[in-house]
C-alpha cells in the first residue's frame, strides 16, 4: 500500500476509532467502474458497502442511474438519494412484505424490484403489492454455484418466472445471478467460471423465449468477477459490483487485476505500550470487521511487518520492533481487511479531500429500521 495515498492533516481533534473516506480515492474508484463497463447503463452497483447517500450522489454525477442493495434500510436511502431504480436483491418474505409496499408508495419516483426464489414467497409477496393497488418488479434468483439462495437455471426458473408473469402487483424483471464463489485467484480461472454461468444462462434465455416471456434485464457478479462479467455481451447485462467503490485490504492482495484502491480507512491511536515490542490500539472488533482471521483483519500502511496478536472488543496489540517509535496517543491509519461490515460499524465517515478533513458523511442505511 502506498502510504502516501493515505497522508491527513487535521485528525488531532477526531475521537478515534473513526472511519474515514477519501474521497478522491472513491471517485477514481467509480471511474474505474465505469471503465470497465463500458457506460453507466452496464452498472448496478451494490450499496451494502459503503450504506452512504453521498456515495450514491457521486456515482449520479457519473450517470449510474440502478443501484442494489440488501435490505429495506438501504433501498430507503437510495430513494431518499435519488436513484430512479433500485433492486433489492434479497429475498423478501413475512412481514417484509408489507414494508416494501410501504416504501413502494412512499417512493413514487423510484422503480423497485426485488429477487425471489420460491413460489410460496412471490404468492406472499403477490398479496402484499396487490391489496396496496401496486406493483413490483420481480427477478428470478438464480443459484449458480454458491448455494445459498436462489433456483437452479432450467425448468424450475423457467416455471416460477412464468408464475411471476401471471400473479397481480408483480411483473417478470429478469434474471439475479450471483456468483460469490468465484473468488480465484488467477483471472483466467475466474474467466473460466463466468463462461460456465453464461451457457447456462444462454440456455435459460432461450428457454423464456419460446415461452415469450420477456426478460428485461440479466444483473450478475460481485467485485471478483466483474471484468469477466464485463466483456460478456448477453441482452439486458447489469454488473453489480460493490466492494470495489471503497475497496479493502482482502481484494486488493487477492484481486490486483482489478485496478481498484482502498478509499475508507480507520483512524486510531495507540492506548499502550505494554512491552518494548507491543502497541496496543483502540481497534478492537467493534472498530474493524472481525470475519477475517484472527492476525488478519486489517493492513497498516505505516507499520506492513506489525504481527496482530491479540484482538479484543476494544483492543488490538500489535508486535513491531518499531513500538518504540511510539506513544500514547500517537495515530495509525489501518485499511480494513473486509470494508463492508466496518462501515456498518460507523454513524458517520470523516471525509479527507487533498490530504485534509473536509467533511463527514452520514453511514445512512447502517441500522435495519429508518
Amino acid at each position: 500500500m502506498d502510504r502516501q495515498l493515505y497522508a491527513v492533516q487535521g485528525v488531532e481533534k477526531i475521537l478515534s476509532p473513526a472511519l474515514l473516506f477519501f474521497r478522491e480515492l472513491i471517485e477514481k474508484n467509480l471511474a474505474r467502474m465505469l471503465e470497465i463497463a463500458g457506460s453507466p447503463e452496464r452498472l448496478c452497483p451494490h450499496v451494502k458497502t459503503h450504506k452512504c447517500p453521498e456515495i450514491v450522489k457521486l456515482a449520479w454525477s457519473r450517470g449510474i442511474r440502478q443501484h442494489k442493495c440488501a435490505t429495506l434500510a438501504e433501498a430507503v436511502m437510495l430513494a431518499e438519494a435519488g436513484a430512479s431504480n433500485v433492486l433489492i436483491a434479497y429475498p423478501i418474505v413475512g412481514p417484509n412484505c408489507l414494508r416494501l409496499a410501504e416504501i413502494v408508495a412512499r417512493f413514487p419516483q423510484t422503480k423497485f424490484a426485488v429477487i425471489a426464489d420460491h413460489p410460496l414467497a412471490v404468492e406472499a409477496l403477490s398479496s402484499a403489492m396487490s391489496q396496496a393497488r401496486l406493483s413490483v418488479d420481480v427477478l428470478v434468483d438464480l443459484d449458480v454455484g454458491q448455494h445459498r439462495t436462489g433456483v437452479p437455471p432450467g425448468e424450475a426458473a423457467v416455471a416460477l418466472y412464468e408464475k411471476i408473469s401471471h400473479l397481480p402487483g408483480l411483473r417478470p424483471g429478469g434474471l439475479h445471478a450471483y456468483d460469490g464463489h468465484n473468488q480465484q485467484a488467477d483471472l483466467d480461472e475466474r474467466r473460466r467460471a463466468v463462461d460456465s454461468i453464461v451457457r447456462e444462462l444462454t440456455k435459460l434465455l432461450e428457454q423464456l423465449h419460446q415461452r415469450r416471456l420477456p426478460v428485461p434485464r440479466i444483473v450478475v457478479g460481485g467485485t471478483p468477477t466483474f471484468t469477466s462479467w464485463a466483456a460478456q455481451h448477453l441482452p439486458g447485462l447489469q454488473c453489480s459490483p460493490g466492494t470495489c467503490v471503497l475497496h479493502d485490504a482482502n481484494y486488493a492482495r487477492r484481486f490486483p487485476d482489478l485496478g481498484f484502491v482502498p478509499a475508507a480507512l480507520v483512524l486510531t491511536r495507540v492506548v499502550s505500550r505494554p512491552s518494548a515490542d507491543r502497541l496496543t490500539l483502540d481497534l478492537g472488533y467493534k472498530a474493524v470487521c472481525a470475519d477475517p482471521p484472527a492476525g488478519q483483519r486489517c493492513v497498516f500502511p505505516d507499520l506492513p511487518e506489525a504481527r496482530q496478536v491479540l484482538h479484543n472488543e476494544e483492543h488490538l496489540v500489535l508486535e513491531t520492533p518499531l513500538a518504540r517509535r511510539f506513544q500514547p496517543g500517537d495515530t495509525l491509519m489501518a485499511i480494513p481487511a473486509h470494508v463492508c461490515p466496518t462501515c456498518a460499524m460507523y454513524d458517520f465517515a470523516w471525509v479527507v479531500e487533498q490530504g485534509r478533513i473536509s467533511s463527514r458523511w452520514p453511514i445512512t442505511a447502517r441500522g435495519r429500521l429508518t
